[in-house]
C-alpha cells in the first residue's frame, strides 16, 4: 500500500524517534509499504518519520546509482552512526518531504553504522559514496533533522518561497502527500 508522505512543516518531522523491537506490530507489512511508497515517489530512501511514525527505521535502495557505486537495498532498524570519516563532498540532495527543492549538501564520504535488519539481526558495516550519503540523510530524519538544516542561512533564504509553497500546500507532487495545514513561517 502506498502511504502518504508527510510534508515539510509537520511537527512530526522534527521529533526524535524511538527504538522498536521485534514485536512492533505488522513490521513486515510496514517495510513492504515503505518500499512501495519510496518507489512510487521515485525516492532512494524513506524514513519512518516521513510517513508519520516516530520510530527508528528507514529503508534505502540505491541500486539506481550503480553506475557510480554498488547499490544497496536494505532496511535499517534502530541505527546508530558509529563513525563518519573521509573528506566531505558535495552532492545535490532532495527529499520526498521537501518536494521541488534540491540543494548541494556536504557530507562525509564514509559511515560506519550499527543497525538491525528486518529479521532483527545486528550488523555493523561501513558504507561509502552515495550509499553513505543516503544513509546519513535518512538517519538525520530519525533525529528531526532535514537536509535543509545543513544549508547556510543565505541558501535557506533563497529557497524560502519554495518552503512557503510546501507550507501552504500549493506545491504539486505526483505522489500522495500529507500537507500540514497551519499558517506558519518557513523560518
Amino acid at each position: 500500500m502506498i502511504l502518504r508522505v508527510i510534508a515539510y512543516g509537520d511537527p512530526s518531522l522534527r521529533r526524535e524517534s524511538v527504538d522498536i523491537d521485534e514485536n512492533y506490530p505488522n513490521l513486515p507489512k510496514l517495510l513492504e509499504d515503505m518500499y512501495e511508497t519510496m518507489y512510487e515517489s521515485n525516492g532512494v530512501g524513506l524514513a519512518a518519520p516521513q510517513i508519520g511514525l516516530s520510530i527508528n527505521l528507514f529503508v534505502i535502495d540505491t541500486t539506481k546509482f550503480e553506475k557510480y557505486d554498488k547499490g544497496v537495498k536494505k532496511a535499517f532498524i534502530n541505527p546508530i552512526i558509529v563513525e563518519k570519516k573521509g573528506k566531505k563532498w558535495t552532492y545535490e540532495e532532495g527529499c520526498l518531504s521537501l518536494p521541488k527543492i534540491r540543494e548541494d549538501v556536504d557530507r562525509e564520504e564514509k559511515v560506519l553504522i550499527n543497525y538491525l535488519d528486518e529479521n532483527f539481526t545486528e550488523h555493523e558495516e561501513w558504507f561509502d559514496s552515495i550509499n553513505a550519503r543516503v544513509i546519513l540523510h535518512e538517519n538525520d530524519h530519525l533525529h528531526g533533522i532535514l537536509f535543509i538544516d545543513h544549508l547556510s542561512s543565505l541558501k535557506r533564504r533563497v529557497i524560502k518561497n519554495k518552503l512557503d509553497d510546501i507550507l501552504n500546500g500549493t506545491v504539486k507532487v505526483d505522489y500522495p502527500m500529507k500537507f500540514y495545514r497551519k499558517t506558519a513561517k518557513s523560518f
